[in-house]
């Protein structure tokens, strides 16, 4: 069902993330389907990770913005691997602080794509603020961006369906995989974007990991008839909206 495109428009999707790397190591793969569908992705970088997501770089003695350059280029390099684009608000991280202006140029970016699709943080998670905070902002933009009154660029939109993706510790985040998507066919672009992340080396082989236990998980869930391979990868999602579909499935 689309949302917010007329018939014909290819179908748009926008990640809203705090840091340069989220996108890529919790939708990856949905990042990557979308755009080999032909569908137009944005992602909105609300920071680099500079601060709090770049030890490696800190160690070495760079400069802060030796640092942002450094966060830009990999994520610019992981965006372009899986077909998207990227959108870099430079906010701030460490913390991330939410302002009105901040929050109206987000509104700008809705208006601008016309999601039929929104991704990003689920609204808890105790060990990075940081990630509440940009999906609290990724909410309220989609709120005023559908507000005929809100005074933003752009015609209003319509309600595109969101879905949280997985944080890093689910368990602490009060995150539970409502939604297996099945992301084999392009496995090799996630595996190849995170990659290009070499701030975070340490999370290639963790979420690596994490696409082959959903993978597990998605096959024991989607019933004997799907002709799943062997090697499956998944992402899982919540949804903090209703579904809205005419047929159960």
């Amino acid at each position: 069902m689309t949302y917010a495109n007329a018939p014909g428009i290819p179908r748009s999707t926008l990640v809203v993330t705090a840091h340069a790397g989220d996108f890529v190591w919790r939708a990856g793969g949905a990042i990557a389907l979308a755009a080999s569908r032909g569908e137009k992705v944005t992602i909105v970088c609300l920071t680099y990770g500079e601060r709090g997501e770049s030890a490696k770089a800190w160690r070495e003695g760079r400069s802060l913005e030796e640092i942002k350059g450094i966060r830009r280029g990999e994520a610019e390099a992981a965006a372009a691997t899986l077909g998207a684009e990227v959108v870099f608000f430079d906010a701030g991280d460490y913390p991330l602080t939410v302002t009105p202006e901040l929050t109206d140029r987000l509104v700008g970016v809705y208006r601008n794509t016309r999601p039929d699709v929104v991704l990003t943080h689920p609204l808890d998670d105790p060990y990075n603020g940081d990630h509440p905070a940009a999906a609290r902002t990724a909410l309220d933009a989609r709120v005023l961006a559908q507000a005929a009154g809100h005074p933003a660029a752009g015609e209003v939109i319509g309600a595109p369906p969101v879905f949280f993706f997985e944080p890093h510790q689910p368990e602490m985040c009060g995150f539970r995989p409502e939604v297996l998507l099945d992301i084999t066919e392009v496995w090799t672009a996630k595996r190849r974007a995170m990659e290009c992340l070499a701030a975070q080396r340490h999370l290639w082989d963790y979420y690596t990991d994490l696409g082959t236990r959903r993978g597990v998980q998605l096959k024991r869930n989607a019933g004997p008839n799907l002709g799943l391979p062997h090697a499956t990868y998944a992402e899982a999602y919540m949804r903090p909206y209703p579904q809205v579909t005419g047929e159960l499935a």
